[in-house]
């Protein structure tokens, strides 16, 4: 990596890190901060507001990826990196595909969030189950009557494709 771009993906890192001390100081969630960057410049910044806003997904990359698409105008964030304070969560990493995003630096990964009380392996362990087989009970219900609205969205010819 090239001199220039090291310090640059240094200082949106540092943002990151920023974000997440200064909002969890101001007891607005954790320590978790990200930033959405896009030509080298950042388009969006998010903070963890889960405790301040009741909102379990309300997490730092989230916020942020929510914030890029609307100021982008764009669900589409292909053309975007993230950085990140620490090592996305299943839901935030999962959120990133669906953004198209293809890059993520982070700066601490998932064991050092566990060392500080954040653990995300239950979820990663799940994940891997069979539905049958997971904590979480789940039953599927009225598939056929649900199926009749991807048959419409099929022959809808006014679609935005995702």
């Amino acid at each position: 990596m090239k001199e220039g771009k090291t310090e640059q993906c240094q200082f949106f890192m540092q943002r990151a890190i920023e974000l997440a001390e200064t909002h969890m100081m101001a007891m607005d969630g954790g320590p978790f901060g990200a930033v959405i960057v896009r030509d080298g410049k950042i388009v969006a910044e998010g903070w963890n507001k889960v405790t301040s806003s009741n909102d379990p997904t309300a997490h730092a990359e989230i916020v942020a990826i929510r914030r890029a698409g609307r100021t982008l105008k764009n669900f589409d964030l292909s053309d975007c990196e993230l950085f990140s304070s620490c090592e996305p969560c299943p839901m935030c990493l999962a959120a990133a595909y669906w953004a198209g995003i293809r890059k993520i630096t982070y700066g601490t990964d998932r064991n050092d969030a566990e060392a500080h009380g954040f653990n995300d392996a239950f979820i990663y362990q799940e994940l891997c189950k069979d539905i049958s087989r997971r904590q979480m009970v789940m039953i599927q219900l009225m598939r056929s009557e649900a199926l009749a609205g991807f048959k419409r969205w099929d022959q809808f010819e006014e679609k935005t494709r995702y």
